[in-house]
């Protein structure tokens, strides 16, 4: 009983560790997408190369976490819901390092934006999008920490409200686009970085599937509501 008491104890220590590092990877990544849609809106060209260098502090810690999760397994042989706890924290770090990926990806594209001056047709509109989103990661994250399965599947639910607004966004765009041809280079920046945007949300909303599972043993059983169905990949 010692034996498998002591045990026990190890892993939820093991697993405290690794949960504290998705808290920090959670908030550089965060970091890193509230800098990047400041950087956008405001024309910053001088955040650009620290956002793009601070991503590999992001992806340092998420092949950590994976070291960690798979020296944890290898030690303490966790079975069924154990296992289960694991897997949903190396999946989150992943997803939380793809956000980083999307959050320099919008941060490379900002002085193609700049020079065309388009963010100004969609201000509102991006920065509506961008603080919704934001607001996801940020509850998802709470969710996860709290296993919180009623707040996490909150987040998921609004997956189609980011989506209606960057159908709106595209939308917009392309007109802008037809109507001053000046404008169709940083116009297409804008759409990969809307995108961009779009993504981080389907990864919220990715993260609060895996809160789900952790909490309730299953995915959600409804399919994701979809506001647009056509992927303008970025």
């Amino acid at each position: 009983m010692e034996d498998t008491q002591h045990i026990s104890s190890a892993f939820d220590k093991d697993l405290a560790e690794l949960n504290r590092k998705i808290a920090k990877l959670g908030q550089l990544t965060q970091n890193q997408f509230a800098r990047a849609l400041e950087a956008l809106l405001n024309y910053d060209l001088t955040q650009i190369d620290e956002i793009v260098a601070h991503d590999k502090r992001i992806d340092e810690l998420e092949s950590k976490l994976n070291e960690d999760a798979l020296t944890l397994i290898a030690l303490r042989s966790p079975l069924a819901a154990d296992l289960r706890r694991v897997i949903v924290a190396v999946k989150i770090a992943t997803m939380l390092e793809r956000m980083g990926d999307y959050a320099k990806n919008i941060a490379k594209r900002i002085e193609w934006v700049a020079k065309g001056d388009v963010v100004d047709v969609s201000n509102t509109s991006i920065k509506s999008m961008g603080e919704t989103v934001q607001h996801m990661v940020q509850q998802v994250l709470e969710a996860y920490m709290n296993a919180d399965a009623d707040t996490a599947m909150q987040v998921w639910l609004r997956d189609v409200e980011v989506d209606q607004m960057h159908k709106t966004i595209f939308q917009e765009l392309l007109q802008l686009m037809g109507d001053r041809p000046e404008h169709v280079t940083a116009g297409s920046h804008m759409l990969f970085i809307t995108k961009n945007i779009e993504r981080i949300g389907d990864y919220a909303t990715g993260i609060a599937e895996q809160i789900c599972f952790l909490v309730n043993g299953f995915m959600p059983e409804e399919t994701r509501p979809k506001a647009d169905e056509t992927d303008h990949k970025g």
